[in-house]
């Protein structure tokens, strides 16, 4: 396994103990790193008592990332805590939960609809990075890993424009970051989960994880290795780039087979 040891991790989006988030937390902190994870809700101490409970150093901060108060109290943590940050993993976000698909398709959604998906999904990483790009400069040294999905950038469901635009953006903002930063020791990266199956996972997302060519959904913590080496010491020379996690979904031509 790729090793942290004494890194500081920061990992958004990590209330759900079944999520991407905390599952890149356990998988970043048992190799060595201290980590501060955030999400929007109190069950975020929750998971820090699983993590310290499991050896892992660990802080958690309840946070609204969409505006810049949230981001200064994680970056204030993480400082206080353990000295500031080596390694920021921007997971926060979600698609929209609606009775109805139409209602985010491009006829049908609001423009409230449309900027709080794009606050939720892509300011949040924007946020965050530009937050910690200066003091990882300052040290030479910094992982940027940004949870994207195969939605919107390879592929599209209906229903929910926004959520695609948004994720579309964050590999946007990966390549840009990347290249704005390259020079000074930091490496920026995306991954693209496919179907996973957790907590949130519907029936039908699940059926659709099924008709992958592995025939089933991915696991929170089969992307959360991909995060992990991205976030390693041994990727520094991979930055600006997109992993898809995804069982192959994307590449298959035959379909319902």
């Amino acid at each position: 396994m790729t090793t942290h040891d004494q890194r500081v991790a920061v990992i958004t989006g990590a209330g759900s103990p079944h999520g991407i988030g905390f599952a890149a937390a356990r998988l970043l902190g048992a190799g060595g790193s201290r980590v501060v994870i955030t999400s929007t809700t109190d069950r975020i101490f929750e998971r820090v008592a699983e993590l310290r409970a499991a050896g892992v150093r660990a802080e958690g901060v309840v946070a609204d990332l969409t505006g810049q108060a949230g981001v200064d109290a994680v970056l204030a943590r993480a400082s206080d805590s353990f000295g500031g940050v080596d390694v920021l993993v921007n997971n926060a976000g979600m698609t929209a939960v609606s009775d109805s698909s139409a209602s985010g398709a491009v006829g049908g959604a609001s423009l409230d609809h449309w900027h709080a998906s794009l606050d939720r999904n892509l300011t949040t990483a924007y946020l965050m990075t530009r937050a910690v790009t200066g003091p990882m400069r300052a040290a030479g040294y910094g992982r940027i890993v940004n949870v994207s999905s195969v939605s919107g950038p390879v592929a599209a469901y209906p229903g929910d424009v926004a959520y695609h635009a948004a994720k579309a953006g964050v590999v946007g903002l990966t390549r840009a970051t990347a290249i704005d930063t390259a020079a000074a020791g930091i490496t920026v990266n995306a991954v693209a989960p496919g179907w996973i199956d957790t907590a949130s996972a519907s029936d039908h997302e699940r059926r659709m994880g099924a008709a992958t060519p592995v025939g089933r959904s991915g696991t929170a913590d089969e992307v959360a290795y991909a995060i992990a080496f991205l976030a390693g010491e041994g990727a520094s020379y991979i930055t600006g780039q997109l992993i898809t996690v995804d069982g192959a979904n994307t590449i298959s031509e035959e379909r319902g087979r």
